[in-house]
């Protein structure tokens, strides 16, 4: 792929980027930005290790957790096309080791930019202003994640979890464990309850929604499942 054509694409999906002096960002995209390509389950950063690069999603999406890749963990979030990775943005900002782990969940394409090219960038005050309020956007998102890992009982987690994605879910029970901390023999078991409430279908990594109300019921907290 041509520089122009990658710095087209980036544009389109990070506005912000047009803001930047053209002189400055047009050098920074030819010299200092990476273009990569991965598959589904491919690990891009690690827990603990040092930040080497500012990733932009152009295609894909990529699950940022806390925990161990392939063991128990907890979903942060999700980054997509014109998204931007806080964990990545706060080991950059801060100097400091990354807090959590990102990976692949679909074929993923990526322009990462350097750290001392991301400094550059973030001293112009658009850009940075751009950043700052993507990074508070998250933190409401995180803080109602850590409300109800506290205070919400995993089954009502889960039934939220099901809800907004129409009639059917399309996730294996060891992808619904994963986003929400736990181990699929507990979600497999909370959902063959939910089945036998008359609630869902179970199939092969398929899951129908029969009465989105009761699961929506169970979600608010408003019935004991």
């Amino acid at each position: 792929m041509s520089r122009s054509t990658l710095a087209s694409r980036l544009e389109a999906l990070y506005p912000a980027l047009t803001e930047l002096p053209t002189a400055m960002r047009d050098e920074v995209l030819r010299t200092q930005l990476s273009h990569m390509e991965v598959p589904a389950g491919h690990l891009l950063f690690e827990e603990g290790a040092p930040c080497r690069g500012f990733p932009m999603v152009l295609a894909g999406e990529i699950r940022v957790a806390r925990g161990t890749p392939n063991g128990r963990s907890l979903d942060l979030y999700r980054v997509t096309p014109g998204e931007l990775c806080v964990a990545s943005t706060s080991c950059l900002f801060g100097h400091s080791m990354l807090m959590a782990h990102g990976m692949a969940v679909a074929p993923t394409e990526l322009a990462v930019l350097s750290p001392a090219a991301f400094q550059r960038w973030t001293e112009h005050a658009p850009f940075r202003r751009y950043v700052f309020g993507i990074f508070a956007d998250r933190l409401v998102d995180l803080m109602t994640l850590a409300e109800a890992v506290a205070f919400q009982r995993l089954d009502q987690r889960l039934a939220a979890a099901l809800l907004g994605h129409g009639s059917a879910v399309l996730r294996t029970h060891q992808s619904l464990a994963d986003e929400l901390g736990t181990v699929r023999e507990i979600v497999t078991r909370l959902l063959r309850r939910f089945e036998h409430a008359g609630w869902i279908t179970l199939g092969r990594e398929r899951i129908e929604l029969l009465n989105p109300q009761g699961l929506r019921a169970l979600a608010a907290g408003r019935i004991a499942e």
